[in-house]
């Protein structure tokens, strides 16, 4: 005949590990068991036993277990699973002959219990994420209280933390199961509550929506991202929710602003800051007064101290050719030849590039080539300085830079040689492999290209492998030489 276990409560982790250690000095087996939690009435199985009175009498002594099986039971409680109970006794059961059974990662019981655990730990992040309080002015004073609608048994385990963190103010926590209340001395839980119970909104919530939308950064918006980590079912609860669509609407344009607008000065020493002021004046001002001129992008690169790559590096260097070419092709950053002699694609990589641009028919000379990044990042190495790829904000400070190139020189079509250019390029994570020699239209009005940089080929190691992809980087260019007749661009030598 089955037992019937009943727990007092849900989340009754304590009430679970006392009828379970009965059971086990009992000898009753899992499939011998049937558990339920009071008030939920006792169906399940018409004949079981109610195992509380049948156990009672062996209801003492210790049973030792791996502490890693209380930790994760801890959080499988709080689980909405039905068979949670019965899942944690079944594993204890196989506890006692089996006590490594808890880093059988393979096991169907115990990676079912490690994904109820891992489902209940995140939902206590939700909750400490996204619980949004708001004022309720009653005749005690003030008391803030928030809705949330947790997806497991979650609030009596999560409410702690926020005793901790509000532990000055009188709140209450309602949600459909439980209900959690603190008045400043004592935490309390009570049954559920429905959203009515709750304020729709404070005299706060304009001054919090000001300061989301001021922190908002645009150039760092991952919209599956942003979703998974805060899902839309939470968003009717949160008051700066009704801004995120705006927002994302808006983050192309704002970032382009961003990025044509210069970065400010680093902070420097109060002594210093006249001398920095004077040497900036100098690179701004010219005689016409345009900041966009060759001969303000000159001076202004020469000094250029927007990142620290400068400190390192010889000098900055620019793009080289027509400073109208129909077409740019756009790299990666200066290699060790090029941050000495200042002109780009002058080394290794610039050889291999020159013969691929002969063989595609693109004469060099009639085109402006560039990078991404300005400055050579190396590290090291005995007497060489060995090529280091610059991170996301050191390409990301840089991209005014080519921002401003492309609108100087205005080409019809962009060929970016490797990811570093495409990324700086399209202002988004790109995989060549799967955008490879695809025309792509850019908001300047030009055509886009992408391409492996030079230098990937001079890395393979076998010589049949670097041959045929020698050969698909000029059937590239060629495919960008055809793009560039059909825009109506114009191969001439500067």
């Amino acid at each position: 005949m089955s037992r019937l276990v009943v727990l007092p409560a849900e989340a009754d982790f304590a009430g679970w590990r006392e009828k379970a250690r009965a059971l086990l000095q009992a000898r009753v087996r899992p499939e011998e068991t049937v558990w339920t939690v009071a008030g939920r009435g006792e169906g399940g199985d018409l004949f079981a036993e109610r195992a509380d009175v049948a156990v009672a009498a062996a209801s003492s002594g210790t049973i030792s277990v791996p502490r890693a099986f209380v930790d994760m039971a801890k959080f499988v409680i709080c689980h909405n699973a039905a068979d949670r109970f019965a899942l944690l006794y079944r594993i204890l059961w196989r506890l006692l002959d089996d006590k490594h059974l808890m880093e059988i990662a393979a096991d169907a019981d115990v990676q079912r219990a490690e994904a109820l655990a891992k489902a209940v730990r995140r939902d206590k992040h939700k909750m400490t994420a996204f619980v949004r309080f708001r004022e309720a002015v009653t005749e005690d004073g003030s008391v803030w209280i928030a809705w949330f609608e947790p997806e497991h048994h979650i609030v009596e385990a999560t409410a702690p933390f926020f005793v901790r963190r509000f532990a000055n103010m009188k709140w209450s926590i309602l949600t459909p199961g439980t209900s959690a209340h603190w008045d400043g001395e004592e935490l309390v839980f009570t049954t559920g509550s429905v959203r009515a119970d709750a304020p729709s909104a404070d005299a706060l919530e304009d001054y919090w929506r000001v300061y989301f939308a001021s922190i908002f950064n645009p150039a760092r918006l991952n919209t599956a991202a942003m979703q998974r980590e805060m899902p839309k079912k939470y968003w009717k609860n949160m008051p700066e929710a009704g801004l995120i669509p705006d927002l994302v609407r808006g983050a192309t344009q704002r970032t382009n602003a961003m990025l044509l607008n210069p970065p400010p000065p680093p902070r420097v020493a109060a002594q210093d800051r006249r001398a920095v002021m004077q040497r900036s004046q100098q690179q701004v001002e010219s005689p016409d007064g345009d900041p966009l001129s060759w001969r303000n992008f000159d001076a202004q690169l020469t000094g250029c101290r927007r990142c620290p790559l400068w400190r390192n590096a010889t000098q900055a260097v620019p793009g080289t050719g027509p400073r109208s070419a129909d077409v740019m092709l756009v790299g990666e950053q200066p290699g060790d030849q090029e941050d000495l002699q200042g002109e780009p694609f002058v080394g290794p990589a610039g050889k291999l590039l020159d013969r691929a641009l002969e063989a595609a028919g693109l004469p060099r000379g009639a085109i402006y080539l560039t990078n991404a990044v300005k400055h050579f990042k190396f590290e090291p190495r005995g007497k060489r300085r060995l090529h280091k790829k610059p991170n996301g904000s050191e390409i990301d400070v840089c991209r005014w830079w080519l921002a401003s190139e492309i609108k100087l020189v205005q080409p019809k079509l962009i060929v970016a040689l490797g990811a570093t250019a495409a990324s700086s390029l399209l202002q988004r994570p790109v995989k060549i492999s799967a955008e490879r020699g695809l025309p792509i239209a850019l908001p300047e009005g030009a055509q886009a290209l992408l391409t492996v940089h030079p230098s990937y080929l001079l890395r393979l190691p076998d010589p049949e492998v670097a041959e045929l992809e020698r050969r698909r980087f000029v059937h590239d260019l060629k495919r960008a030489r055809s793009l560039a007749n059909d825009l109506g661009a114009e191969f001439k030598a500067a």
